[in-house]
């Protein structure tokens, strides 16, 4: 299980990095955007270049970063059930859902858009439209997203086992930094409380004879 939990570490160094790397282009795509609009309404001027060049960002963000959100556990959950079961139950739902359902989807996707990325590739296919952009890129970003998250469910079915072998603590809990500005709150409420204890201390002893 040792060598499985380093596989596991080794996979979620790749996704973190990639996950670090891709998630830029949100701001670079709302650029992009931002400044097409500008162009179209002052000058008059439009290339669809520009706009399918925000949808393969917009792609690749989508795709690239699957692996990266299952790894930090911010994949959308219905937990209306399993959150009344106990750590144990939800592990196994969570292995459960990653053997008979994440892992099949992913390799359906991956053997299924491969032939489209190849065909488009050997044809250099490009878009019908007019200065649009070549289409095996956009092709390739699905395989390769799919790939990224096979990968990263295979580090997650490791580490939901080694939990229940009890080698690690629970993979599925959530360790969010808290910001500056909840640190003060949490400050401003931990010493309103110590005045209103030393309050009532005081008025107590006023209330003794």
């Amino acid at each position: 299980m040792s060598s499985l939990l380093s596989l596991s570490r080794l996979i979620d160094r790749l996704n973190e990095r990639i996950g670090h790397a891709f998630y830029w282009l949100v701001l670079v795509t709302v650029l992009i955007s931002a400044a097409n609009a500008v162009v179209r309404k002052a000058f008059n001027y439009s290339s669809n270049g520009l706009l399918e060049i925000q949808w393969y960002f917009f792609s690749a963000v989508f795709l690239f970063l699957a692996g990266y959100t299952l790894m930090r556990n911010e994949h959308v959950r219905i937990d209306v059930i399993s959150s009344r079961l106990s750590k144990r139950a939800q592990t196994w739902i969570d292995i459960l859902g990653t053997l008979f359902f994440l892992f099949p989807m992913a390799i359906l996707l991956i053997w299924l858009s491969w032939p489209l990325f190849t065909e488009a590739y050997q044809r250099n296919e490009v878009s019908t439209n007019a200065g649009g952009l070549i289409i095996w890129p956009a092709r390739l970003l699905v395989p390769i997203g799919f790939f990224l998250l096979l990968l990263q469910g295979i580090s997650e079915l490791i580490k939901r086992f080694a939990f229940l072998k009890g080698m690690i603590p629970d993979p599925s809990e959530k360790h969010v930094a808290k910001t500056a500005e909840e640190e003060l709150a949490e400050e401003i409420l931990r010493a309103r409380g110590e005045r209103a204890v030393a309050e009532e201390i005081v008025q107590q002893a006023k209330d003794r004879p």
